[in-house]
């Protein structure tokens, strides 16, 4: 976090060529999806979205967080069975 409270991408990411893959990558994991609920709260805040569209949002993302992980334990499973063989 910044010192205005927002997150910023750290200053050795800024030249990295590779900065847009990893940071997409970090999105697409459970800290990301915390990322997004905390946009999701902050545009309710501030009057952009309403209720509904609140709810529509946040129950949209637990509905991707909860396919995440199932798809994280099933490569899981696969690599843990392909390592005993």
């Amino acid at each position: 976090m910044g010192e205005n409270g927002l997150r910023q991408t750290p200053e050795r990411c800024m030249v990295c060529i590779y900065k847009v893959e990893c940071l997409r990558t970090a999105m697409g994991k459970s800290d990301g999806f915390k990322v997004k609920e905390e946009m999701i709260d902050r545009a309710y805040s501030s009057g952009i979205i309403g209720f509904f569209e609140r709810w529509s949002k946040k129950k949209d993302l637990q509905r991707r967080g909860l396919e995440n992980k199932k798809k994280t334990e099933v490569k899981k499973e696969f690599y843990e069975d392909h390592q005993r063989d």
